[in-house]
């Protein structure tokens, strides 16, 4: 027996995206979007509103960086979210975050997390969807398995639980995509 519960946005897993952004100024801003993903092979779509600062800083600037937010840096991934920029210009700096200028787009690369993605401006929907196209993507030397290649396990992501409204590591290897299921033919 299934128990219903009506429309609900409960979408597992929903990573914790970091967007960063210079303002009017040059001074970085930086907010905690949980609704973001792939919106094609190079483009990524991020739900925002029009009063954030930082859609504003986008529509301006019209460049943005995506990190994840980490185990390591969960508090002050919170943090730039319960805050606004609007009321605390200076929450990138109180979040202990540092800027590090992209050499790819108008926008800041987050120092304390270890990868982020390097996006131009496409659009902005009438419903606050921002549109861009990823130009890079770059990742702490740290971060990167024997191949090269970034390891989830050492950069450890979060999840937002939209259910339980908690921050979940991300786990274990539990199979290979694209190859486990082909037993199964």
């Amino acid at each position: 027996m299934r128990k219903h519960f009506g429309p609900k946005t409960w979408i597992y897993p929903m990573p914790v995206l970091i967007i960063a952004t210079y303002d009017e100024n040059g001074n970085p801003d930086a907010m905690n979007a949980a609704w973001g993903g792939t919106y094609d092979t190079n483009k990524i779509v991020i739900s925002l509103e029009a009063s954030h600062k930082t859609t504003k800083n986008i529509a301006q600037r019209k460049a943005f960086t995506v990190s994840f937010a980490d185990v390591k840096n969960v508090k002050a991934c919170d943090y730039v979210g319960v805050v606004s920029a609007n009321d605390e210009p200076d929450k990138f700096r109180k979040a202990g975050f540092t800027a590090v200028k992209s050499d790819l787009v108008d926008a800041p690369i987050i120092k304390e997390l270890p990868m982020a993605i390097e996006c131009e401006l496409e659009q902005i929907n009438e419903d606050g969807c921002v549109i861009a196209k990823i130009v890079g993507v770059s990742v702490e030397e740290s971060f990167l398995d024997e191949k090269g290649n970034p390891d989830t396990e050492k950069i450890s992501p979060i999840i937002f639980d939209s259910v339980q409204s908690v921050y979940r590591a991300v786990g274990q290897k539990v199979g290979n995509a694209f190859r486990d299921g082909l037993e199964m033919k």
